[in-house]
């Protein structure tokens, strides 16, 4: 099951953790999460805890005071290879999300012996993506065109 699939967020706060300018960092017990957005940045910036894969708390304000995640959980919750380096203590993970040394639908290496920029790979792993949740993009596929965040 997708992360995404196991939190509760308002449309408001899914596209927040889309385009504003996260920092992320692996720390002991989860993830630093800092909003580069800000005139200062370092007075926005919080720990997500994951539990079992899943971004379960956050130390900012609104995680606590409204229901459903914040906006940090969800940026963690769609940048699958940051769930996957917690969860596994692994340091494989690239600054752009990607994987250090992988190949796949979501590498920057290629897939199925075709080159990583060929269109037919693109095209398939965009109407495929196990990633992508209905309207909502994974990281992956936004930040490489695959596919366009919704309006």
């Amino acid at each position: 099951m997708h992360p995404l699939e196991r939190l509760e967020f308002s449309t408001r706060v899914a596209k927040r953790a889309q385009y504003e300018a996260f920092e992320f960092s692996l720390v002991d017990g989860g993830i630093r999460v800092r909003n580069g957005s800000h005139p200062d940045p370092s007075d926005h910036e919080y720990r997500v805890r994951v539990d079992e894969g899943v971004p379960a708390t956050c130390e900012c304000p609104a995680d606590e005071q409204y229901e459903g995640a914040c906006k940090h959980r969800v940026a963690v919750a769609i940048r699958r290879p940051l769930l996957d380096a917690v969860t596994s203590d692994s340091r494989s993970v690239a600054a752009d999300g990607g994987r250090v040394g992988a190949s796949g639908p979501h590498s920057d290496g290629p897939t199925d012996g075709q080159p990583a920029g060929d269109d037919a790979v693109s095209d398939a792993t965009a109407a495929h993506c196990a990633e992508c949740l209905d309207e909502f993009p994974c990281w992956d596929c936004v930040r490489t065109g695959r596919k366009e965040l919704p309006d």
